[in-house]
């Protein structure tokens, strides 16, 4: 008697409107229509048009040898792409992988609904394989929402939206699988990702990463396959990073800005937590600080591990660097171990600085550099670069004619020649002057010493 009274007790309880039921026709048939319907007419294709030359006739306007090799004078072709892209502004903000538009000489959105706009870039960032477009329409555009890309946590359901292999829009769904995914080489530079098991062809890149609440909070951009086809393995960039470049684009600048960290690092494994003594693996490890760092400024030195920067954890150099483009320039609290112990500073994230002055200089003088483009290193050259943190010297620009034929590349650091010490370029075309016969050039390339000797 008692067992029926509670039966019907539970049977006749007023359901809570917290209650997990279905309330729509959409969540009675569990489908992902509704975010579909509003999402997908953000999501674009992006054509672009870029001309190549296949290859060229080394003896072009040769009298001789010319009439040779005139097959090879052939002119550049046209080459077209294809990809993905999302509005961000119904003001006709567009953004897409750099790689879909790099280098491109006409570029085309093509809207859901087939209405289709020129576009031109505003901010192109090559080493986060991230450009900002823009389209001029007469009426507002649909446009997606940004959402939080740090609020993503590994289950969370989202779709993949683009145009696969060519075929048209298409939707794919699946689950966020990982997160600070930095292993991946993308662009120029080693990025931070979001992991996705939504399937993500070529054809893919630049569309949209959408949670279930119709918000962006990653541009596919790369799978990691075999075969070329997807293998449930698909990566995005984070939205709060499109974020910042939107922003930036907005301001009028024409290239990413990044904060200069001014140092290298290397992830704090266990074998090196036993070292320094941490209960467990945590932090980036500073192996190299430019005098010029603003971490130097804020009293870190070698060795020390950075934990934080804005109460964000940071695990890896890539995920470091992607929390210094995310927070921009500014002060930003940060802690950090120092001889074991926690600390707290504020580092003043800015550029990296010109000075001192590069001093670019085109050596046309008849010497041993001659065809050369030399520039004294400074934090802004190692930064544009890529040179090593430390970096001092001479770096080669641009090389060509007699430079070249001596071996020297674009990137090389000199660091003496015949013995001579060189820190500017004016020392370096001073040493080039010396007669000699016998000439050795010692310098840096791809941060490994290298000596370059020939005879004349």
């Amino acid at each position: 008697m008692r067992l029926s009274l509670l039966l019907l007790l539970i049977l006749l309880r007023p359901i809570s409107a917290q209650t997990a039921v279905p309330q729509t026709a959409g969540e009675l048939s569990l489908s992902f229509a509704p975010v579909v319907r509003e999402t997908a007419p953000a999501v674009v294709n992006i054509y672009a048009r870029q001309l190549v030359q296949d290859r060229t006739n080394p003896y072009a306007g040769d009298p001789f040898f010319d009439q040779f090799f005139q097959d090879l004078n052939r002119p550049p072709r046209v080459q077209n792409s294809l990809g993905s892209g999302v509005i961000a502004g119904a003001d006709g903000i567009v953004v897409s992988n750099y790689h879909v538009i790099a280098d491109a000489t006409d570029i085309r959105v093509v809207l859901a609904d087939r209405r289709e706009f020129a576009a031109r870039v505003l901010l192109a960032d090559p080493q986060g394989d991230l450009a900002v477009l823009k389209v001029d329409a007469k009426v507002p555009l649909p446009a997606l929402q940004l959402g939080d890309s740090d609020a993503l946590q590994v289950g969370d359901l989202v779709l993949a939206i683009g145009n696969p292999f060519g075929v048209g829009q298409t939707v794919s769904s699946g689950i966020v699988s990982g997160l600070a995914r930095s292993a991946l080489q993308v662009g120029d530079g080693t990025g931070y990702f979001v992991q996705t098991d939504a399937p993500i062809n070529p054809g893919n890149s630049g569309g949209a990463l959408v949670d279930m609440r119709g918000r962006l909070v990653g541009i596919n951009t790369a799978i990691l396959t075999k075969d070329g086809g997807s293998n449930g393995i698909g990566f995005a960039i984070p939205s709060n990073l499109v974020a910042s470049e939107i922003a930036q684009a907005r301001a009028g600048e024409t290239r990413f800005r990044r904060p200069w960290a001014g140092m290298t690092g290397q992830e704090v494994d266990g074998a090196l937590a036993e070292t320094l003594g941490m209960e467990r693996p945590v932090g980036v490890m500073i192996t190299a600080l430019h005098p010029q760092s603003p971490f130097a400024a804020a009293g870190l030195t070698e060795g020390d591990v950075v934990l934080s920067l804005e109460d964000a954890k940071v695990n890896t150099p890539q995920e470091l660097l992607y929390r210094l483009s995310v927070l921009g320039e500014g002060a930003r609290r940060m802690t950090f171990l120092q001889e074991g112990s926690p600390r707290e500073a504020v580092v003043k994230l800015t550029p990296a600085p010109d000075v001192p002055d590069r001093q670019v200089t085109r050596v046309t003088e008849d010497v041993v550099l001659r065809g050369s483009v030399l520039a004294r290193v400074n934090p802004a050259v190692i930064a544009e670069l890529n040179l090593p943190v430390r970096a001092e010297g001479v770096v080669v620009l641009e090389s060509s004619d007699f430079a070249m034929n001596i071996g020297l590349q674009a990137g090389d650091i000199l660091v003496a020649i015949n013995g001579r010490a060189v820190a500017t370029p004016a020392d370096a075309l001073a040493a080039a002057q010396e007669p000699s016969r016998r000439w050795q050039i010692d310098l840096i390339r791809g941060g490994k010493p290298k000596r370059v000797r020939f005879r004349l």
